[in-house]
């Protein structure tokens, strides 16, 4: 198993002997409905759409996990999986393969990868969108992806995980409260999965922020003090934090069966 961490939520995966990319944002600056007033993050080094893309897979239909000029960027051939509102868009964008999974439902590369969809964050008042378990069937290996740390406690079926992704530190808004789940989110994760590594999502990387949004925002909670939680409730689980950009390889150890 090999992961990139392409900065924000977007990740290469390579599993299964499949090259997937994640909620990529890979090109222009990121923005919600082009306000670039209240948000607008930017890449401080330019970087090249990786190539020989077996999938796509998108967890949310917002910008900042279906990226529109990220998208048409990117060969409508290559097959996409989504939550359904992600699929609705690319649909739109000209996609020819593409599969909505709703929650519970699994898209299958027989004997190879089995993707499942799990309820994942709340984007409206009725839209829960979708978090991942990616599941090498060679293997055996898996993976768990949930990008601003909504997990549902029915995952626990699904156990052990060896890599879970995502964030490790909270962040708040004034009056709304926690907007994006990490420390104590991460250490209930940690409990229901029993992963191996843990890796942070939905951090910066090499980009640059601006906007009347970053006013507000209160980031809390840092990878040394979650290793500290982990510690504290007898968890072996390492954290990992990768650099942007560079290609590395989880060495998961084999557990006795």
């Amino acid at each position: 198993m090999y992961l990139t961490w392409l900065d924000s939520n977007s990740w290469l995966i390579e599993i299964a002997d499949k090259r997937i990319l994640l909620d990529p944002w890979l090109v222009g600056s990121l923005m919600f409905g082009n306000a670039a007033w209240f948000f607008k993050s930017e890449r401080l080094t330019p970087r090249e759409i990786p190539q020989n893309i077996d999938l796509i897979l998108l967890s949310q239909g917002l910008e900042d996990h279906a990226h529109p000029a990220t998208l048409q960027q990117l060969d409508r051939q290559i097959p996409v999986v989504g939550s359904p509102s992600a699929a609705k868009l690319v649909k739109e964008l000209g996609y020819t393969q593409v599969t909505a999974l709703n929650h519970g439902e699994v898209f299958s590369i027989p004997h190879l990868l089995e993707i499942r969809a799990v309820i994942g964050s709340p984007t409206g008042p009725t839209t829960m969108e979708n978090g991942y378990i990616l599941r090498d069937l060679v293997a055996g290996t898996a993976i768990y992806y949930e990008p601003h740390g909504y997990h549902t406690q029915s995952i626990q079926e699904f156990a052990p995980v060896d890599v879970v992704i995502t964030p490790t530190i909270d962040l708040k808004l004034p009056l709304v409260g926690t907007v994006i789940k990490g420390q104590q989110s991460a250490v209930k994760v940690a409990q229901w999965l029993k992963p191996q590594f843990i890796l942070p999502t939905a951090a910066g990387g090499d980009l640059s922020f601006s906007g009347f949004l970053l006013k507000f925002l209160k980031a809390e909670g840092t990878a040394e003090s979650l290793r500290s939680l982990l510690a504290a409730n007898n968890l072996a689980t390492q954290i990992i934090e990768p650099k942007p950009w560079e290609r590395f390889e989880v060495k998961l150890q084999k557990i006795a069966a």
